[in-house]
C-alpha cells in the first residue's frame, strides 16, 4: 500500500504521516505544490528521527503523479467525506494508493473524477471530518489488515 498526500498544507500533519509510513513500512508520495517548504530540512524537522526510515517520493504535479500511477497500474483510493462507501466495505489490493487531500480544501473535482474508488470513515452524526492523519491511520490499518501487510512485522505488546 502507498500513501499519497495531495498538496499538503500543514507540515506537522505531513511529518506525522511520514512517521506513520515509516512505522508501517509504507511509501509516502507528496504531490506538489505543497503549502509549505517540503525540503529535506523541513521534512526532517516535522518527521523527527523517523524521517530516515521514511520512503518519500515527490511528484511535481498531480499530472506527473497520475502518469506514474497509471504506468505502474496502481488503483487510486481517495479518502473523502463525500464518499458513499465506508472504508470497511472496500476490498483493498496490495498496490492501492490511499490519497489524502489538502487539509484546508480536500482535492479538486478533476482529482475526484480520476479516483478509482472513494471511501469515508464513518463518524457520529453532525461531525465534519477527522484529522487527515487519523483518517489515514484508520484506512491504512484496514487496507494492511486485508492485504496481509502486517504479516512481516514483529508483534509488539
Amino acid at each position: 500500500m502507498i500513501l499519497a498526500l495531495y498538496q499538503p498544507d500543514i507540515p506537522q500533519n505531513t511529518g506525522a504521516l511520514l512517521r506513520l509510513g515509516a512505522c508501517l513500512d509504507v511509501a509516502v508520495h507528496i504531490i506538489e505544490p505543497a503549502g509549505f517548504d517540503v525540503s529535506d530540512r523541513t521534512l526532517r524537522r516535522s518527521g523527527l528521527d523517523y524521517i530516515r526510515h521514511a520512503r518519500i517520493v515527490r511528484h511535481i504535479s498531480f499530472e506527473a503523479f497520475d502518469t506514474w500511477r497509471i504506468t505502474n497500474t496502481h488503483r487510486l483510493i481517495l479518502l473523502t467525506t463525500a464518499a458513499s462507501i465506508a472504508h470497511t466495505d472496500l476490498t483493498y489490493q496490495p498496490g492501492d494508493i490511499l490519497m489524502l487531500g489538502r487539509e484546508s480544501a480536500g482535492v479538486p473535482d478533476d482529482v475526484h473524477a480520476v479516483a478509482d474508488e472513494r471511501v469515508r470513515v464513518p463518524m457520529a452524526e453532525g461531525r465534519r471530518s477527522l484529522n487527515v492523519v487519523t483518517a489515514a491511520a484508520i484506512v491504512l490499518g484496514e487496507g494492511l489488515r486485508q492485504t496481509g501487510g502486517f504479516a512481516d512485522m514483529p508483534e509488539r505488546v
